[in-house]
């Protein structure tokens, strides 16, 4: 009977009905994916990777940006669970990490990127301390000693990004330069003002230290409207894989986070969840690989 089913279901060209499945199912087939700032690239190789896994089980995705605005955040949050999507992979505003209990989600979920105040719930992180640490490390040893770092403001992956470039100095014997170490929004246009105030500085920085891609571009636009060369006048290094940090002359020194594999496992937790909701939750803990490049080419005193 099975063998006929089937056969006649090819012959027929028959699709499945979603509404249906989802009426049985209080569910639908579609999972939501929230991010804080859809134009950071970080989020489009996550969202690939999300895609992939999630449409071989026969789901779509629907993708929401809440572009670090709580107020739009809460709005999607919860329109998708007034739609009963069948799980939500979620990049919260700093607001939302902090006070993630608060929220009462009752749509299975996993976190990435920012590590929420939870032990009830999937998460799929990089360890930003230690990547930002060997970053840090490795400029430090090229002979950069007033390293300016530019973190995203008050987030916990911006908080943990410092930490480990704070510890690097210090392990290294150098102290954060005073009032070049700031928390701003991680946005290009925050990064290019920041940056240009600090170069304008008596004694500006010899390098940069960003904590995303964005900060980055803006740091280097400011470089070249400061008219300065990297790395001979400055270096530059940061977070994040973009194809046109390989492409500026020269490359640009970044940490590299599993993008891909950060999505495809952050899917694959939630189809688990989705079918195994009492399972326990998991906390995956991925490493980020350095890229060293031309922007922070040894200075000739290293």
């Amino acid at each position: 009977m099975r063998q006929r089913v089937l056969a006649a279901a090819e012959e027929l060209d028959y699709q499945p009905n979603l509404v249906a499945r989802s009426l049985r199912s209080q569910r639908s087939a579609t999972v939501a994916l929230i991010v804080s700032d859809i134009r950071n690239p970080f989020f489009t190789d996550v969202s690939r990777a999300v895609e992939d896994t999630i449409h071989k089980e026969g789901y779509a995705l629907f993708l929401c940006n809440a572009d670090e605005d709580p107020e739009k955040e809460m709005l999607y949050l919860d329109q998708m669970e007034a739609q009963n999507v069948a799980g939500i992979i979620y990049s919260p505003t700093r607001q939302a990490a902090t006070h993630y209990q608060e929220l009462r989600i009752s749509t299975p979920t996993v976190v990435i990127d920012r590590a929420v105040h939870a032990s009830d719930v999937d998460q799929v992180l990089i360890d930003n301390t230690d990547a930002a640490y060997r970053l840090a490390e490795h400029v430090i040893k090229n002979g950069y000693r007033r390293i300016a770092g530019l973190f995203g403001e008050a987030s916990v992956t911006g908080r943990e990004r410092r930490r480990g470039y704070e510890e690097a100095l210090r392990a290294n014997g150098l102290e954060p330069p005073l009032g070049q170490v700031v928390h701003i929004p991680p946005k290009i246009d925050a990064g290019l003002e920041t940056a240009l105030r600090l170069l304008d500085r008596d004694q500006p920085p010899d390098a940069f230290f960003t904590s995303n891609s964005l900060l980055t571009a803006g740091a280097l636009i400011a470089i070249r409207e400061r008219g300065l060369t990297v790395p001979e006048d400055i270096g530059l290094v940061g977070f994040d894989e973009t194809t046109w940090g390989r492409l500026v002359e020269p490359p640009i020194t970044i940490i590299a986070q599993p993008t891909y594999e950060i999505g495809s496992t952050a899917a694959e937790l939630l189809l688990q969840r989705v079918h195994q909701p009492d399972r326990s939750p998991r906390k995956v803990i991925l490493q980020g690989r350095l890229h060293m490049r031309g922007s922070s080419a040894p200075r000739p005193s290293a």
